[in-house]
């Protein structure tokens, strides 16, 4: 940036000097040409009336010649004397006649500005020429210089000024950069300093910040994630331990139907935590959902069918014809850990509920075709209002659920939601009379024609 910076300073530093020496330049020779018209009407004048006085010129580098109507020099200036006439110009009757003449009867490699007049005497045409060396390029010497160190000095300004504007820029990126490079896992809450100035570094800034403040997030999720996880098989695995020793200091008092059945239990929780964080890990990939058109009621009762039979009683009010596009197997999971909460919970009945809602105003654009809604509600004890977040936490179980052999994994209600809102829905706890109401609303399907 600061090479272009100098470059473009110096070519355009350049330019305006040879801009401002060619008008000094302009300038000098218009006023040169001025003082030789006037030298030459004052001969003239004395050519006129008879009455040529010398020396014609007094300033050493002007010369003059007096040209009769034949083309014969009368008189010149000493430096001409006895030379012929100096410009082939012929003088204008209106005016002044200006030649640039080199060489001749000039000095040479000299060139000379040349005017001529008209004047007339004694019924004749005579001429006045009158010369002076044209004036140079650079004018005068300590102008060029002054002009040329003014262009130098202006390109060298900018150039400066251009690289102190791009390092006072990219300061903020380097202090950005340097605050990166320090952090690390382990220091996850520190930020990038935010520049003084609004501009495009400053929203730079502002996305890392956001963007380590959610790193953080997940950072803290995936700890707390792995905590949980970790005590949660800590428990089944310390089971199956402890009757297995047991079983091993005593083993006349232990049967192995005893043994295995106490094991399996565990084994069997063992095998629910690890499937369930499988299909979270499935469900944060980002994977696409395999879609296929399916009749919700229909689904429902199904999954309902193809249960134990259940100790609770379970009551439908299926609304046929409504559907959804979404992948069978995760609607499945999503179902089964809806049936299995209201089972550890309902006291007698489980109610089932499918309808369809006409397209929002609020989210058109979510629900094209409208909401296809599916209800589970138990008569249980119910969820209190500010817990009803809480049951859709990874690990999270309420008192009414602490017991090891009623609760579940802790996973269940979690992996719901994540699998409804892969199918872009959403699952949530509604106000009930009785008991839990977990509401889940998926993109109902386009009717068939």
């Amino acid at each position: 940036m600061t090479l272009f910076t100098g470059a473009v300073a110096a070519l355009l530093s350049g330019l305006l000097a040879t801009a401002v020496m060619l008008a000094i330049h302009r300038y000098a020779t218009g006023n040169l040409t001025v003082e030789l018209a006037s030298a030459g009407s004052r001969v003239a004048q004395e050519v006129a009336y008879n009455d040529v006085t010398t020396p014609l010129v007094k300033h050493p580098d002007r010369n003059v010649q007096i040209v009769d109507a034949r083309g014969h020099v009368i008189a010149a200036t000493p430096a001409l004397r006895g030379k012929p006439v100096m410009a082939g110009l012929i003088p204008d009757h209106k005016g002044l006649s200006t030649e640039v003449v080199c060489g001749g009867v000039f000095a040479p490699g000299s060139c000379n500005l040349v005017v001529a007049q008209q004047v007339y005497r004694a019924g004749e045409d005579w001429s006045v020429y009158s010369s002076s060396p044209t004036v140079p390029p650079y004018v005068m010497p300590w102008l060029a210089a002054a002009v040329i160190g003014t262009a130098t000095a202006l390109a060298a300004a900018i150039t400066l000024l251009g690289h102190r504007i791009v390092t006072s820029s990219l300061r903020p990126v380097s202090a950005i950069r340097s605050e990166l490079d320090q952090i690390t896992d382990t220091c996850p809450e520190r930020r990038v300093p935010l520049p003084p100035t609004q501009d495009e570094i400053h929203d730079l800034a502002s996305t890392a910040n956001r963007t380590l403040a959610r790193l953080q997030a997940a950072m803290q999720q995936q700890r707390q994630f792995t905590t949980d996880a970790s005590h949660e098989l800590r428990t089944p695995i310390a089971a199956i331990r402890a009757e297995v020793e047991d079983a091993l200091y005593a083993p006349a008092d232990t049967s192995v139907s005893t043994l295995s059945n106490t094991v399996l239990r565990s084994v069997d929780r063992l095998e629910a935590i690890v499937g369930d964080l499988l299909t979270i890990e499935r469900l944060e990939a980002g994977r696409p959902v395999e879609g296929e058109p399916i009749d919700l009621a229909a689904f429902v009762s199904e999954e309902c069918e193809r249960r134990p039979k259940p100790d609770k009683k379970y009551e439908y009010t299926l609304e046929p014809g409504v559907r959804v596009i979404g992948d069978r197997v995760k609607l499945s999971r999503l179902l089964t850990s809806l049936i299995d909460n209201a089972e550890r919970h309902a006291a007698t009945t489980i109610t089932f509920h499918v309808r369809h809602e006409p397209r929002p105003k609020r989210d058109p654009g979510r629900f094209p075709h409208g909401i296809a809604v599916l209800e589970v509600t138990d008569d249980g004890p119910g969820i209190d209002p500010d817990k009803r977040e809480l049951v859709f936490q990874r690990f999270s179980r309420l008192d009414t659920a602490r017991d090891r052999h009623a609760g579940g994994t802790g996973l269940g209600l979690p992996t719901a939601r994540q699998i409804a809102q892969a199918h872009g829905g959403t699952l949530q706890i509604d106000d009930s009379p009785a008991g839990a109401r977990l509401v889940l609303h998926l993109p109902a399907a386009a009717t068939p024609s």
